[in-house]
């Protein structure tokens, strides 16, 4: 089993940044790949970013391209969100993923461990 823990939302005016986190514990060694996903209400949760455990492609939904960064660090287990020029249609809950099957995984089906969520506000 995987345990993930998201940190670091909040409430942000528009233009503004926040730095998301999650870290992972447990069998940390199955996993494939991790990434962020986010669901504002009454929408389904969509793909935000991915990052493969041990390659240097970063996969991107179109809507944050050039907004938002996704890294790692392996050696803490820990994958960050860096999310810059915010505009509230970003509003939403963020939850962090993991996967063991797939080293590019955008879909909701790829994942097999969810974070619990965390809230992003973005006020205009």
């Amino acid at each position: 089993q995987v345990q993930l823990v998201e940190s670091g939302g909040g409430l942000v005016q528009a233009g503004g940044s926040l730095r998301l986190s999650c870290a992972a514990s447990g069998r940390t060694d199955s996993i494939l790949a991790m990434g962020w996903f986010r669901q504002a209400p009454g929408k389904e949760r969509e793909f935000v970013a991915a990052i493969p455990r041990s390659y240097s492609i970063r996969d991107y939904a179109d809507s944050v391209k050039g907004r938002f960064t996704i890294s790692r660090d392996n050696a803490k287990n820990t994958v960050f969100l860096q999310m810059n020029s915010l505009k509230p249609e970003d509003t939403a809950v963020y939850y962090c993923g993991a996967s063991r099957k797939a080293s590019r995984p955008m879909t909701l089906n790829s994942y097999d461990y969810w974070g619990q969520g965390t809230q992003v506000t973005v006020s205009s």
